[in-house]
């Protein structure tokens, strides 16, 4: 590993930013002077510190913004993950998809919006962005795609999702995560889930918060090839080392 973040009708068009573009955004001093106030009312603790302050406090964001991204291969295809599944970055996910703190989506998505518009200017025209879907249990408890807002927060918008399937005689629904499977189960609880639509001849970047074992990231690039399309970049959030 190296160290290096439904098909819409409209492409994204918008230009590559720099990555330090979220550092010069006009609205950043209001923004941070309103949650200092709002802090004074609803106050809370540093997820990375602990100090009262807000849900990331300056220090532990400039920590976080010079984390190395990581790149792996997935299915032959290069995955680009804006930092490394763990400490920090692992604590500000978990309590954005278990506790709906959305208030820690900006700084992660900043890069990962970075990381797919790179990959957009960087792939042919017409290029379009497909999101791996959330399980329809995490869909069901959260009330929102952790994607979707992290892709907002980073200025990446008019995304298309690939389609979850249910596939008969697969594994049982309740039975071990894809963490106490074998590399074989894994695949065979994974393979004809997902299915992706209107993408015949069209280059596709396939995106999703965490990849672990690439399994799922891999089942999307095979949905994609089987609708006709191609991917050409797979980006995340963030990727556990091998």
């Amino acid at each position: 590993m190296r160290t290096e973040d439904p098909l819409t009708e409209d492409p994204l068009t918008e230009d590559p930013p720099t990555e330090d573009r979220s550092t010069v955004d006009p609205l950043t001093p209001w923004r941070d002077a309103a949650l200092a106030v709002l802090g004074l009312f609803l106050p809370v603790e540093c997820l990375g510190c602990g100090r009262p302050d807000r849900a990331l406090c300056r220090a532990c964001r400039a920590a976080l913004a010079v984390r190395p991204r990581r790149v792996r291969l997935v299915a032959g295809v290069r995955l680009d993950a804006a930092f490394e599944y763990e400490g920090l970055v692992r604590t500000l996910l978990l309590e954005l998809k278990l506790r709906g703190r959305v208030d820690v989506a900006r700084p992660l998505g900043a890069r990962f919006g970075s990381l797919v518009r790179a990959a957009l200017a960087e792939a042919p025209v017409g290029t379009v962005v497909l999101r791996v879907p959330p399980s329809r249990a995490g869909a069901r408890r959260r009330g929102f795609d952790p994607v979707v807002l992290l892709l907002a927060r980073g200025g990446v918008r008019g995304t298309g999702r690939l389609r979850r399937v249910r596939v008969r005689g697969g594994p049982a629904s309740g039975g071990p995560g894809q963490k106490e499977r074998t590399a074989i189960e894994r695949v065979a609880a994974t393979v004809g889930t997902l299915r992706a639509c209107g993408v015949d001849g069209r280059d596709v970047v396939l995106v999703d918060d965490v990849v672990t074992t690439g399994v799922t990231m891999a089942e999307g690039v095979r949905a994609v090839r089987a609708a006709g399309g191609r991917v050409v970049r797979c980006v995340a959030v963030a990727s556990v080392e091998d």
